[in-house]
């Protein structure tokens, strides 16, 4: 999606050099960077390359490690339902009224916000689930299993 995006850029550089336009790459691309941070916020978590602050993680002993880990995850399960409940109230309300882009292209908004919004679920379906995981592994206390899971990844 980005590649066909940068082309797309690069094409509409070229047709304006020649006095042409093809039009509407902002709006297109301020779609796709949309659309592709909210999937990548997911392809993040499960690479474990949200940022993290290690000062007080690294001293401590590895059974207070994982329920820091398992505090963070919680926190970022819940950022990430918060975001994908109030992101379904934007498409709902433009599913419900048929809104379109007041530009040339009038993108029915529906489309953008839909892709939008499900990269948002994702991530939230995606985090839940590491949690319920987490806690499985809190609960018998395998803190490695936490560590590979959601610990601080390649830092350490």
């Amino acid at each position: 999606m980005l590649m066909v995006c940068v082309l797309y850029t690069l094409v509409e550089i070229l047709t304006r050099q020649l006095g042409g336009s093809l039009g509407g790459v902002d709006e297109i691309s301020g779609y796709v960077m949309a659309i592709t941070s909210s999937w990548g916020v997911s392809y993040a978590l499960t690479e474990r390359a949200h940022v993290r602050i290690d000062l007080v993680r690294e001293r401590l002993v590895s059974k207070s490690r994982a329920l820091l880990d398992a505090i963070a995850i919680m926190s970022l399960a819940a950022t990430a339902l918060v975001v994908a409940w109030r992101g379904w109230s934007v498409v709902a309300k433009t599913l419900s009224t048929g809104a379109r882009a007041n530009t040339p292209l009038e993108t029915p908004l529906w489309i953008p916000q839909l892709l939008w919004w499900s990269g948002w679920l994702w991530f939230a379906i995606s985090a839940v689930l590491l949690v319920v995981y987490v806690m499985q592994k809190l609960f018998v206390s395998d803190e490695e299993a936490i560590e590979e899971a959601v610990g601080m990844g390649g830092s350490e």
